[in-house]
């Protein structure tokens, strides 16, 4: 008996890639279906993380070091859309208790 033949093999990078696409639909189907501002902003932050779980994958499978570089990237631009995403959601909230993704008209002038 080998050494080899007693390690656990990992999973496979199809179940990771499985895996993003399930989170990106749970994602996009929560984006579509919910009117509530803050559910929405959480569900745009899942699908992101779904992109960057497949990304490291990639760059994982292709043994590159491109696809954490590209993950950095992607987490800063959710920062910075995390940033101004609430502060819609908090100026709309201040005028309008209970608002829902209809009522970001009320910020005009």
């Amino acid at each position: 008996m080998t050494l080899a033949s007693l390690s656990i093999n990992p999973l496979s990078p199809v179940w990771y890639l499985v895996l993003g696409a399930f989170l990106f639909t749970i994602g996009a189907v929560g984006l579509l279906i919910r009117r509530n501002p803050l559910v929405m902003l959480m569900c745009v932050e899942l699908m992101l993380n779904a992109v960057n779980l497949t990304f490291v994958t990639f760059g994982t499978m292709l043994n590159d070091i491109g696809g954490q570089v590209i993950v950095f990237f992607v987490l800063v631009v959710a920062a910075a859309e995390v940033v101004v995403g609430l502060a819609i959601i908090v100026a709309v909230s201040r005028r309008r208790p209970g608002a829902n993704a209809d009522d970001i008209s009320l910020l005009r002038g």
